[in-house]
Parts: structure tokens; sequence; C-alpha cells
């Protein structure tokens, strides 16, 4: 079995290593190495499972050759071949018959092995050895572990970009209930917490070996950024996904919407898409004139609008600069998805869910393309009795959501469900910020919440000023 302490062990040897710096350095360390022993026990289990099982990877470079010996290579001749020979010989790595080599080709294009140390290195080596990932006590036992790891990361930079808590993913793909024969997708995947949710919602339904088959090719990922990328490749091997090449590296919105087409159409959208961030210039180009912003969130929003098959569904995490946005581009991206799609149902939850990455107010949005919105149900979410505010020692958790799950179905007003029609919508320029009408004891709008509000008028300033520029400079050029 797996100590507690494990992970904290190997962090404690990473800090004795002069190259290593920071948090975010010594989970991208670990990470591949951890990637290599997962693939390397799986695949062992392959061998001998099937007949002609041809490795990912060429034999000298399988971590049982270089790393399982505990007595084998260290100091300075372990530095020297990982660093000279086995990144090298990872990254050139060509097709063949195992679709993993290929994964594990992209997984190391911009990994490095951060520790100068080669003693210190085979100490970690020898740590991570003492993991069996084929004994499913372990298996469950590290999925915890990594969760952990991932909570821990408060002080690596903007990780609350690839972390949503386990609570919401869970309740998300709970209430949307992916079937067997539906694709699954996750435009901004992170780590892969909405997938790994996923399967284990699927894996209920598991009853024959083409029923995994069905499993093992219905999911879709994309993630930008190569670290959140490589956990969530590993993540999904954990999973039971053998060979996870739906799993790209890309940003999605550097496509232009009109590329795509029917194919890239799914059957279910599960995301909590970056929020609080500006994209590149440019990006917005990729969008059709009326939606175009910078904001991410929303541009997330126009992409899994056009993603969605009709009769599709999404369960996503957006902020509340989304819901109350007015004018420029935020109304018009508002009007569209209450147009083409039935947003049910709106979940609003506390500023700390996402504690201590960020205090900005997010809300769950549910909906299905295909049939307008009539009427939008809204959900206050509220904090355990006792408490002001979740934080890094008292998440939000999974039996929070009782009594979401309780009122799902009977869809009746409380203190905490209220309903509200289109024409009011409609009415107040597709603001859907709709406070509780049965809260009375409400405290006062926070400054977090004004800034947003200020944050979010400004945008829709910017966006108006941008499309009568480009109006004018339209007109310029025709005269």
């Amino acid at each position: 079995m797996i100590s507690s302490t494990l992970i904290k062990s190997i962090q404690d040897v990473m800090r004795q290593d002069q190259g290593v710096d920071g948090d975010a350095q010594r989970l991208s360390q670990l990470v591949w190495m951890i990637f290599l022993k997962i693939l390397d026990d799986t695949e062992q289990e392959l061998e001998l499972m099937t007949d002609g099982y041809v490795p990912a990877i060429p034999a000298q470079y399988q971590w049982r050759a270089w790393a399982g010996d505990e007595e084998g290579l260290t100091g300075d001749g372990l530095n020297d071949f990982v660093n000279n020979d086995l990144f090298p010989a990872l990254r050139k790595l060509r097709g063949g018959t195992n679709p993993r080599t290929l994964i594990v080709r992209e997984a190391f294009e911009d990994s490095y092995n951060y520790m100068k140390s080669g003693t210190l290195l085979r100490q970690v080596i020898n740590k991570i050895n003492s993991i069996d990932f084929t004994v499913r006590a372990d298996r469950h036992q590290f999925n915890d572990l990594y969760e952990k790891l991932l909570k821990d990361l408060q002080s690596a930079g903007n990780a609350g970009e690839y972390y949503t808590p386990r609570a919401l993913t869970q309740f998300i793909v709970e209430m949307v209930n992916p079937q067997l024969d539906e694709t699954v997708l996750d435009p901004a995947c992170g780590t892969g917490g909405f997938l790994a949710n996923t399967i284990d919602h699927l894996r209920g339904q598991v009853k024959t070996p083409d029923d995994e088959a069905l499993l093992q090719a219905s999911l879709r990922g994309i993630e930008k950024k190569q670290l959140p990328h490589l956990l969530c490749l590993t993540n999904m091997i954990l999973h039971g996904i053998d060979a996870p090449t739906a799993i790209r590296r890309a940003n999605t919105l550097t496509r232009p919407l009109r590329d795509y087409g029917p194919a890239d159409r799914v059957d279910v959208i599960v995301t909590n898409p970056p929020f609080g961030g500006v994209e590149e210039p440019g990006i917005e180009q990729n969008f059709p004139q009326n939606v175009r912003t910078r904001e991410t969130a929303d541009l997330f929003l126009v992409l899994i609008m056009r993603l969605l098959k009709p009769g599709g569904r999404a369960g996503i995490v957006l902020p509340n600069g989304t819901l109350f946005g007015e004018g420029g581009a935020k109304e018009r991206i508002k009007e569209q998805l209450l147009r083409d799609c039935n947003l049910h149902t709106v979940v609003r939850l506390p500023n700390s869910v996402f504690s201590p990455y960020t205090n900005i107010a997010t809300n769950l949005l549910f909906f299905t393309k295909g049939e307008p919105t009539k009427e939008v149900w809204f959900f206050e979410h509220q904090l355990p009795s006792g408490m002001k505010a979740y934080n890094r020692s008292r998440p939000i958790r999974v039996s929070e959501f009782d009594p979401e799950r309780a009122w799902w179905n009977e869809r009746v007003e409380s203190r905490q469900a209220w309903k509200v029609p289109i024409g009011d919508i409609i009415d107040r320029g597709y603001n859907l910020d709709f406070k509780n009408p049965h809260s009375f004891d409400a405290e006062e709008v926070g400054t977090d919440e004004l800034f947003e509000q200020w944050q979010a008028k400004q945008n829709s300033v910017r966006d108006i000023l941008v499309t009568i520029r480009e109006t004018l400079m339209r007109t310029l050029r025709d005269d």
C-alpha cells in the first residue's frame, strides 16, 4: 500500500536538488517520471494478456530497463543517460503499431529533467518504484494522492487555471448524465478532472467488452499547456484508458469557428474554461464579428454552442461576469445561447469555491442545444451551517450538492430555488445576474463582486468600441 507521506517524502528529496526551483518544477519533474512508471506497469500487464503486443517505446528506454533496478544507474551516469539519451529518444519516437508511441512523443516534447544530482534523482526513482500501478489498491490510493498533489499547488503560479474541485466535476457529470454511446468533450481539460469523473460515471454502464470499447472511444480532451496536458494523459491511463490519443495538446480557440464542422460535434460537453483572463491579440478574429471579445470564458461559451450536436447537453463553470455583462459581445453571446439552447438551470456558487486560487463568484450552467429557452431555473448553493467561506483546508464537498440532487427533478420554488421567464431576461438586456428573491438576509455586495461588475462593464465598452472602429475602417475602405 502507498504511504500517505510518499509524495511529501519525494518533494523533500527534490528540495535538496539545486536544479529544481519551486512547486511547479517539482510537480513537472515528478509527473514525467510517474507517467513513464505507469506506462511501463500497464504495458507489462498488456504484454502478458496480449499475444504479440508491441511496447510503445524501445526496450532500453522502458522504465524497467533504466530505473527498475534500485542498485542500477545513479549519480552522473544516470543524469547523463536521462538528459542526453532518454529525452532525445522519446522526443523522436515515430509511428508504429502502438498508439501510445505518439502519446509518449507528445508528452515529452516540452518536458524537462530539472534535477542536477543523479544521486537524488535515483532516490526519487526508488520511491516511485514502491508503487505498483497494476495493483488496484495502489492505483486507487494514488488517485487520492494525485488529487492532493494538485491541491497543494497554490504556490505554483496559475495552478487554479487547471484545477476544478472534485465536488464540482462529479456533480456536473452526474447531472448531465453522459451515456456509453455518446461522445464527451472537455475543450479545456486541464488535468482531466471532468473526463476522469465521466469515466467513473460510464463504468457503471459497462457490461460487456463491446461496452468497454465504447467507453474507450467516447472521450475527447484538449489542453493547451504542457504540464496539465501531461497530467491529464497520466490521469487517463490511471483511469484505465489504454491509449488516450484523443487527449490533444492545442489551444481550441486558435481554430476559426467556421472550420468546426459536423465531424467535430459531440453529444456532451463538460468543462471549466479558463476565466478571469484575456486571450492574445488576434484570437478573437477566429470568431464571427458580432461575438468578438478577448475574454477567454466568453469565447469558450461561443465555441461550446458550436461544438454541441442538436440535442447535445452541456454542464459548464462560468464566472459571474459572463452572466451579468451587458451590451456588446456579452449581450449578443447570451442572446444566442438563449435562442439556440435551453438554458434550464443555473447553480449559483459562493465566491470561495475556488479558494485559494480566486474568490471570483462562479456559476454552473446546464443547457441543451436545439430548442430556445422559455425559463431559467436558479438554485443558490449555500455554505454549510456555521461556515463563512470555503478554504484550502475545508473545500466544497460532493455531499453538499445533495439539496440540488433532491430538487433537480421536482423543480419547485424554495428559499434556494426560483425561476425567471425568458421575457424578464430579455427586458434586462439578457442580464442573467438574478438575485435570490427569497433571500432576506443576504449580505451586501462585496468588493470582489463590485470589481467584477465594473470589469464586465469595461469589457463591454471595449467590445463596442472595437466594433465601431472595424465598421469605420470598412466604410473608409469602401469609399
